[in-house]
């Protein structure tokens, strides 16, 4: 749901297109504006039994902050129990509000309900660093966000996920048990992963060594940072990219067959075979731009599940609605969510959290790569969240499992309306047709959501 810069013709930009953008090669497979349809715009008034029914399943939140009294997350945190991956989606990459109640809902899961990670739509390597900071302290952590979240993840360089971080460190230093930082992406990775594979080889397996220097031998060519590796991966032509993808797939295969093994070593060999495989596909056929939607979505949920596997622990995954949402509301270019993936390999669970907001403002990536706060609502008539907007509660949640039992409710929650699913790229279409009831099992509904703001450095 991200966009990379437009110099980059590798069909990972794609991938990491939030919902598209103008002027991309993503728009080879994007469908006109066209008005919803017909099942879509069901009506233009609140059906009042069903606002009725939305009220008796209703949970007020409080706020968004984090801080103060969690009673009203209390069935909340009920109705995770059970869930071993629990996704928190987000309206829009560039809503502070939602970061923020993200941030809230994290220490509420960490605090009373044991979880153990925090899994983000952002790089393996990115969250290497960020993991190591909230773990020991190592390194400044405004530093590490701005080296670390540029080009599309730049949207992430906010005060607060600063503030989210800060409490993860601050958290583990004297906390029951420790949370660590997790990044499911993979479009790029730092130099220190392949040194890190490299390194362990030299002490257990070093007859593989030279073999692995010659298939990382490209990869390790990239210099720069993130910006700069992101572009001259996308400037590589097709064939050369394709050779790339074939060397990492080797080497991680090289690994994976040696007799000593190491599961974190492993995992990173493997997200470099991800990154290489992503850069393969030809973003100038629009089913390989297809396809590339698809690799990402279902990678990113396996190396959540990975995680969650391999630790034991319980996760949070955190990423935009459209990927952690059971049901696809943009089919066209993103055919198969993370969270109907998430389903398949966890089954139950996994639970889905979706937000919606009835309007306000958000930060996104514009067409000349600049980044701009941009006002999207007030909700339309006939929409998911002019209705929700009809409940007594400012904010609130509804765990919709319980909400479809009501006969007021079940056909409503089937049926798909213009919902905000907001790029991270301006301008272009925020609201698509998607049923509530087959998007999530939580919604959290705001009421006006604010920009998200830029981490504030000298």
């Amino acid at each position: 749901m991200r966009h990379m810069t437009l110099r980059r013709s590798a069909s990972l930009a794609l991938a990491v297109t939030a919902l598209l953008g103008p002027a991309t090669a993503a728009t080879a497979v994007a469908r006109p504006q066209a008005a919803p349809s017909a099942t879509a715009a069901a009506t233009t008034t609140p059906d009042r039994e069903v606002v009725a029914g939305l009220d008796r399943y209703a949970h007020r939140l409080r706020g968004v902050r984090p801080g103060g009294s969690g009673a009203d997350l209390e069935a909340f945190g009920k109705a995770t129990r059970g869930a071993s991956v629990v996704g928190l989606g987000e309206v829009s990459h560039g809503s502070g509000d939602v970061f923020a109640l993200k941030d809230r809902l994290l220490r509420h899961l960490v605090t009373r309900e044991g979880f153990s990670a925090f899994a983000m739509e952002i790089n393996w390597s990115a969250a290497a660093k960020l993991d190591a900071y909230v773990r020991t302290g190592e390194g400044d952590l405004r530093q590490i966000m701005r080296d670390e979240f540029q080009d599309a993840y730049g949207l992430d360089d906010t005060e607060e996920y600063l503030r989210l971080f800060g409490w993860v460190r601050e958290h583990n230093r004297t906390g029951a048990h420790q949370v660590r930082i997790v990044g499911m992406d993979f479009s790029d990775v730092d130099p220190e992963q392949y040194d890190g594979i490299l390194s362990w080889a030299g002490k257990n397996t070093p007859a593989l060594v030279p073999e692995l220097r010659e298939r990382y031998a490209a990869l390790r060519a990239v210099r720069g940072g993130v910006a700069e590796r992101l572009a001259a991966y996308g400037a590589l032509p097709l064939a050369g990219r394709k050779k790339i993808a074939e060397d990492a797939g080797a080497a991680y295969r090289l690994l994976e067959g040696a007799g000593k093994r190491d599961a974190r070593v492993l995992q990173d060999a493997r997200v470099v075979s991800q990154m290489a495989t992503s850069n393969a596909f030809d973003s100038d056929d629009p089913a390989q731009a297809l396809a590339a939607n698809r690799y990402r979505d279902r990678t990113m949920a396996e190396n959540a599940v990975w995680w969650q596997r391999n630790t034991g622990g319980r996760i949070v995954v955190s990423a935009h609605d459209g990927h952690i949402s059971y049901d696809t509301a943009l089919p066209h270019v993103y055919p198969v969510t993370m969270g109907a993936d998430l389903r398949e390999l966890v089954g139950k669970k996994y639970l889905a959290v979706g937000t919606t907001a009835y309007g306000g403002a958000y930060r996104a990536r514009t067409a000349t790569n600049g980044v701009g706060a941009f006002p999207f609502g007030p909700a339309a008539p006939g929409s998911n969240e002019y209705v929700l907007d009809q409940v007594r509660h400012r904010d609130f949640y509804v765990d919709l499992r319980e909400a479809r039992r009501d006969p007021a409710l079940a056909g409503w929650l089937d049926t798909a309306r213009p919902t905000f699913v907001i790029p991270g790229r301006y301008p272009y279409r925020t609201a698509w047709p998607l049923a509530l009831g087959r998007g999530y099992d939580i919604v959290m509904h705001l009421h006006d959501v604010r920009a998200s703001v830029p981490v504030a450095r000298p």
